[in-house]
């Protein structure tokens, strides 16, 4: 699995770095987000490795759920794919990026690889261990270390969404005398939490599954933890939901080990 994982990754963080190079066309989807040639031909490459390592563990991909193809996830276990996780940021010129790649069994995010390709950097969890990898020339992982949260502090530090910052975020931050706080794309936030660089991320805007999966599998293999406002852990696979589309997340707070607050709703 973990090998299978890393190669697609790194195949699809290839594919995105040449049309990165060459600079994207970007269209819009339904919902007005953005994508490129770059979301399409990553989710092809990682579409491909999986169905050709794994082809009875169905896939939920963004793209492809997009265009209206829904796998039967009843099984409980399938993949989450986010071929380009930060196509904002991508647009926009930045190297907050990812490739995002989860296994998840029963509604838990069991394995998951987010990988930057602009970066050169890479977190993967398997079998409850973290790790954080360097890439040379797209190709080659290097400098594998294990990766833990770090136990809370006097002084904490967020992470935060630079593209979908709100004014609840503030106002968490300020009810948990929160003064430092990191704005950065795509789901490395989880990855930033995860090594230890930060405490907590809080997301008071919309996500979904895919955009958060392998992250979130990271963030917990690390140690940490990430729950909705009403305390209870995030569960993937989400379908049929009364107030939102199928895979969409509600808001949540993910924090590493220590922290006390995590589900504190905001002030209203």
């Amino acid at each position: 699995m973990k090998r299978v994982m890393e190669s697609a990754a790194l195949a699809a963080g290839r594919a995105i770095m040449a049309i990165h190079s060459a600079g994207p066309d970007v269209h819009y989807k339904p919902d007005s987000s953005p994508v490129t040639e770059a979301d399409e031909e990553a989710e092809r490459v990682i579409l491909e490795a999986l169905a050709r390592h794994f082809p009875k563990i169905p896939v939920v991909a963004e793209e492809a759920v997009a265009a209206g193809q829904m796998p039967d996830i009843s099984g409980g276990l399938f993949f989450l794919v986010d071929p380009l996780d930060g196509t904002k940021e991508f647009v926009a010129g930045r190297n907050e990026f990812t490739v995002n790649i989860a296994l998840v069994e029963a509604g838990v995010p069991i394995a998951g690889i987010v990988y930057a390709p602009a970066l050169a950097i890479g977190f993967i969890a398997v079998d409850g261990h973290a790790e954080r990898f360097t890439v040379a020339d797209g190709r080659t992982l290097s400098n594998r270390q294990g990766i833990g949260c770090r136990g809370r502090g006097e002084a904490l530090t967020a992470v935060a969404s630079r593209s979908h910052n709100t004014p609840e975020t503030a106002r968490f931050l300020d009810d948990h005398g929160i003064d430092a706080c990191t704005a950065i794309g795509s789901s490395l936030k989880f990855c930033l939490v995860a090594e230890g660089l930060a405490d907590v991320y809080p997301r008071f805007s919309r996500t979904m599954e895919w955009d958060t999966a392998a992250g979130d599998a990271v963030l917990r293999a690390a140690g940490g933890e990430t729950r909705t406002l009403d305390g209870s852990t995030l569960i993937y696979g989400k379908r049929r939901q009364l107030h939102d589309t199928d895979f969409a997340n509600p808001n949540f707070i993910a924090s590493g080990a220590g922290w006390c607050g995590a589900a504190t709703p905001v002030t209203k």
